[in-house]
């Protein structure tokens, strides 16, 4: 139905944009052109959130739809004596997961080196406690690709603390359909607006009503929606589904939440989104995330006078190395056609 060589290639492209928490400029200017491509009117807000107008049939009321492009990050918190970088978290990456992952240092003149994020006691045989050291904060530090033996020497690379430290996101797309990556949380779910939006410009579908789509830059450290455009009455936060435990989501279901760490969704919003699935036979299912929270919880806390509701596709490993399959983005990019089109 929906155009899986354009969202698959626009994910990747995405996906290989560093953009952590408060450095989202790139992504937000290559999201800019591309939505301007498919003949959309676009703005910025003052915070850097996208946004995307799509006229509907009717202006009688405006609905919002957001993702955010903001991912999980580092940054220098200081520079070690002995040449390495120690470290502070942008959001809630999962710390044993990072070590040995490579990673680019950006700094604030835009140069930009390579490193590894590596335990302090990275090597079985000179540390004895190699296998056993925490993986937190504490005990991880990035190693420089750069031939620097102290603090002053890194110094003189331009790095200082403060500076972007981004990780590799690894993005593979299996032939099987399978999309593993870092950030799929929310890339993926960005890359499914563009496949709604590519949809509509291409078949000339205009939605019921006037749409905003906010694509937002701080969702991961809690404030990315937090304020919306006042003419939207409602909004609908596309955003991963979470998968474990005693929840019903898997990699090939769109995810409807019906309540995360931030109180319950608008009750009617989510009912219509159940029936929506149901009427088109979609692969879903409808959840609570004791640990979430989303778009549309920064949009109520930030005094927006809104109803809101929650859906996305289903992703395994969130905040680590996180997988889903083509066919929870199919399943997500039905429902919100059908949730901007259908009464």
């Amino acid at each position: 139905m929906f155009d899986r060589a354009y969202v698959l290639t626009f994910a990747q492209k995405l996906l290989a944009i560093d953009s952590p928490s408060g450095y989202t400029h790139h992504a937000i200017a290559f999201l800019k052109k591309e939505a301007q491509t498919l003949g959309y009117k676009t703005a910025l807000n003052e915070k850097g959130n996208l946004l995307i107008y799509v006229s509907g049939a009717s202006s009688e009321k405006t609905i919002g739809l957001s993702a955010h492009t903001d991912t999980l990050g580092l940054m220098v918190r200081s520079i070690k004596e002995s040449g390495t970088l120690a470290l502070t978290t942008l959001g809630g990456p999962i710390l044993p997961t990072l070590d040995g992952e490579y990673c680019r240092i950006i700094t604030r003149s835009n140069k930009v080196y390579s490193g590894t994020i590596l335990s302090t006691s990275p090597a079985t045989h000179v540390y004895p406690d190699a296998a056993s050291v925490p993986r937190d904060l504490e005990h991880l530090e990035v190693r420089i690709d750069e031939m620097v033996k102290n603090k002053e020497a890194v110094k003189k690379l331009g790095i200082a603390n403060g500076d972007i430290v981004a990780i590799d996101p690894k993005t593979t797309v299996t032939e099987s359909g399978f999309i593993k990556s870092r950030f799929l949380d929310d890339k993926i779910s960005v890359s499914v607006l563009f496949g709604v939006l590519q949809y509509l410009r291409k078949h000339d579908v205009k939605p019921n009503y006037d749409c905003i789509i906010m694509i937002s830059t701080y969702e991961e450290v809690g404030h990315g929606a937090s304020c919306m455009p006042k003419e939207v009455s409602e909004l609908l936060a596309v955003d991963m589904g979470c998968i474990g435990l005693d929840l019903d989501c898997t990699e090939y279901d769109v995810s409807i939440c019906a309540k995360d760490s931030s109180g319950p969704y608008d009750y009617a919003m989510t009912s219509h989104l159940v029936k929506l699935a149901q009427k088109h036979d979609l692969h879903y299912a409808l959840d609570i995330y004791p640990f979430y929270g989303s778009d549309v919880s920064a949009a109520l806390r930030g005094g927006n006078d809104l109803r809101g509701a929650l859906i996305g596709p289903g992703v395994h490993a969130s905040h680590g190395m996180e997988r889903t399959h083509y066919e929870a983005l199919e399943q997500t990019m039905q429902l919100v056609l059908a949730y901007l089109c259908e009464a």
